[in-house]
C-alpha cells in the first residue's frame, strides 16, 4: 500500500498498459487451423467457408479471350448484387435483385450496342430483363456469389502450398496452381475466405475478395426500360 502511495496516477498507468501489452498472442487474432493442412485440404475448406457466406465485395481485372474486363461488385448471397463492370472502354453500371437484371451503360456502350441514336435515347436510363431469360441473362452469373465463387475456384490444375503472406493486412497463406499458373490466397485467421485470386499467363489478373459478411442493400433502380415488354409489343 506504501508503494502504491509513492507511485503517480501517470506511472500506474504505464504499468497497466505495460501489462496488457505483455499478454501476448491474446490480443491477436487466432489461427484459422487451415495453414497447418495441405493444399488441396485448404481449398476445400475457404469453398465450404464462401459457400456459407452472407456477402462479398469483389474487385479487380482480369484478361478473358485477350479482352480486358474490369469489375467492382457487391454480392448478397441468394439475392443478387450490384456494381460496376468494364471492357474494352465500355462501362455498365449492374443490379440483379428479385428476378430481374438492371444494366445502365455508358454512351460508349450504348453507341457500340445500337448506334447513335440509341446512345442520344438511352444515356442515363436503366434497361431491365429476366435473370433466367434474354439478353441480360449472362450478367446475371456476375451477381450470384456461389456461382461466380465456385467456378473461380473450381478451374484448377496441380496444387501446391506456398509461403505465408499478407493480403491488406490480413493474414493469408498462398495455394499456388503449378499447372495452370495462378495463386489463391486465403485467410489464416478468422474464416478461412479466398481474400485474392492472381493469375498469369495471356490471362493474367488480380481480382481482390473483401468485406465478408458485411452489410448489402439492394435496390431496383426506378422506371427501367423493361425489355421484354418492349420485345412482346407492349
Amino acid at each position: 500500500m506504501s508503494y502504491l502511495r509513492r507511485t503517480s496516477p501517470a506511472a500506474l498507468l504505464l504499468a497497466v498498459l505495460l501489462a496488457v501489452g505483455c499478454g501476448g498472442s491474446s490480443s491477436s487474432p487466432s489461427s484459422n487451423g487451415v495453414e497447418a493442412k495441405s493444399a488441396t485440404e485448404i481449398l476445400e475448406a475457404t469453398k465450404q467457408a464462401s459457400a456459407e457466406a452472407t456477402s462479398v465485395h469483389i474487385a479487380g481485372s482480369i484478361v478473358s479471350e485477350g479482352k480486358p474486363i474490369t469489375l467492382d461488385m457487391e454480392l448478397l448471397a441468394g439475392k443478387g448484387g450490384q456494381g460496376k463492370i468494364g471492357q474494352e472502354g465500355f462501362t455498365i453500371d449492374l443490379v440483379e435483385t428479385e428476378g430481374s437484371v438492371y444494366i445502365n451503360g455508358s454512351a460508349a456502350f450504348y453507341r457500340h450496342v445500337g448506334g447513335t441514336a440509341a446512345a442520344q435515347l438511352l444515356q442515363g436510363r436503366w434497361l431491365k430483363a429476366p435473370s433466367n431469360s434474354g439478353e441480360l441473362a449472362s450478367l446475371a452469373s456476375l451477381t450470384n456469389l456461389s456461382k461466380l465463387i465456385d467456378t473461380a475456384l473450381a478451374s484448377h490444375g496441380t496444387l501446391s502450398k506456398g509461403a505465408k503472406t499478407t493480403v491488406e493486412g490480413q493474414p493469408a497463406i498462398a495455394i499456388n496452381d503449378t499447372s495452370k499458373g495462378g495463386t489463391l490466397y486465403v485467410a489464416t485467421t478468422g474464416k478461412p475466405y479466398p481474400l485474392e485470386i492472381a493469375k498469369n499467363g495471356t490471362e493474367s489478373g488480380k481480382v481482390l475478395l473483401d468485406r465478408w459478411d458485411e452489410p448489402v442493400t439492394l435496390s431496383a433502380p426506378k422506371n427501367a426500360i423493361d425489355l421484354s415488354k418492349l420485345q412482346n409489343g407492349g
